[in-house]
């Protein structure tokens, strides 16, 4: 049976939007593949490692009829790409193995049985579906996901925090030393919901989801989160555990503040974090009237000294922190304009967007 018959294109495109999470090792070697489900003339492609769960469904030709198997995603991936973009590509049943034949080329690849495929069990108590634009959650993932913890102990602190009340979407992230927060207005009210999407599903919505217009719907239930988006549909385990109280962290009524450009404070950071030691990454941020300079030294007793012009007038502070922290967030940013509040020299920075209240970044001071 033919299982399926398109161009290269075609085929890469429908497997390139589920293989992202088939991870190169595995205790069980069938989630090394893709399975792939015939009915009638369209094919699904599955994938899985457990966790996380994605299907696509597309109209690939080949012979009309029901058909599944399993087959080595990233082995197919890789012999697909050697392949010119606009050749056929055939691949065929024959017993337990797939045939591959593309212009005079042959491939023969090992299956497993479509039976064998672990599915993920989907919860039977999503709650309503509500959807945003693609582009504003990618938006919204870019501006926070920086700030994730990557292999904290407090497992709750990989990944990202998702809070839907009313008609507001809000994501916030934190590793501990940082905390980003950010929201956007929905279309439909929907009721208080709180779930933690592990890092792994945050990065891999990053990679599938769309500039283009189009929406995503979202479904969360107690264990589960579900996305349908594209002729996609991704379900994903959630982390369990309590959050810390972000709006307990996120200072008010700082007393100074200061607006600068984003792209000269940028730069500004990124010639001094050259002198910064490898391991603690700490500048010297010195507030006076008028002047914001800032200061770094390594343990070889090299020094940077830069500094710009600021409409400040307060108290002079001196403050440290990781340089790291502070050019993440402005490598995030669009903007051209950045504000900063500062207390004094033990308390953490608010960063914001001038006149915009959706997004909202803190950084805790480091001793140097």
């Amino acid at each position: 049976m033919i299982v399926l018959k398109a161009t290269q294109a075609q085929i890469v495109a429908s497997l390139q939007s589920v293989a992202g999470i088939v991870e190169r090792r595995h205790t069980l070697p069938i989630l090394a593949n893709v399975m792939l489900k015939k009915t009638g003339d369209s094919v699904q492609l599955t994938t899985s490692d457990l966790e996380i769960q994605i299907q696509t469904d597309a109209a690939l030709g080949g012979d009309s009829g029901n058909f599944s198997t399993t087959v080595g995603a990233r082995k197919l991936m890789d012999i697909l790409r050697s392949m010119p973009v606009d050749q056929t590509v055939t691949l065929e049943s024959n017993q337990n193995k797939l045939l591959l034949k593309s212009g005079k080329s042959r491939f023969t690849l090992q299956t497993l049985p479509a039976e064998d495929f672990p599915l993920v069990q989907e919860s039977a108590n999503f709650g309503p579906v509500f959807s945003v634009p693609q582009q504003t959650l990618k938006a919204l993932l870019q501006q926070v996901s920086f700030s994730m913890a990557v292999h904290d102990i407090r497992y709750y602190l990989n990944g990202i925090l998702f809070v839907a009340e009313g008609k507001q979407l809000s994501l916030v992230a934190t590793d501990g030393h940082r905390l980003a927060y950010t929201s956007a207005t929905l279309a439909v009210d929907v009721p208080k919901q709180e779930v933690i999407l592990p890092r792994k599903t945050v990065l891999e919505l990053l990679r599938l989801l769309s500039d283009k217009e189009g929406d995503i719907e979202m479904q969360f239930a107690t264990n589960q989160a579900r996305f349908r988006f594209d002729g996609k549909e991704f379900v994903t385990k959630l982390v369990e555990g309590k959050f810390p109280d972000y709006n307990r962290v996120i200072p008010k009524n700082h007393k100074n503040s200061i607006t600068v450009g984003k792209a000269a404070l940028l730069t500004m950071l990124q010639r001094t974090a050259i002198l910064t030691s490898d391991k603690f990454k700490g500048v010297r941020i010195n507030l006076e009237t008028g002047v914001l300079r800032v200061a770094s030294s390594n343990a070889e007793q090299e020094e940077a000294v830069d500094e710009m012009e600021v409409d400040f007038s307060g108290e002079p502070i001196e403050i440290g922190f990781n340089v790291s922290y502070l050019i993440d967030v402005l490598v995030n940013m669009d903007q051209e304009m950045v504000r900063m509040d500062l207390a004094d020299s033990n308390s953490s920075v608010l960063v914001t967007i001038p006149d915009n209240s959706f997004f909202k970044y803190v950084v805790m001071p480091m001793r140097i």
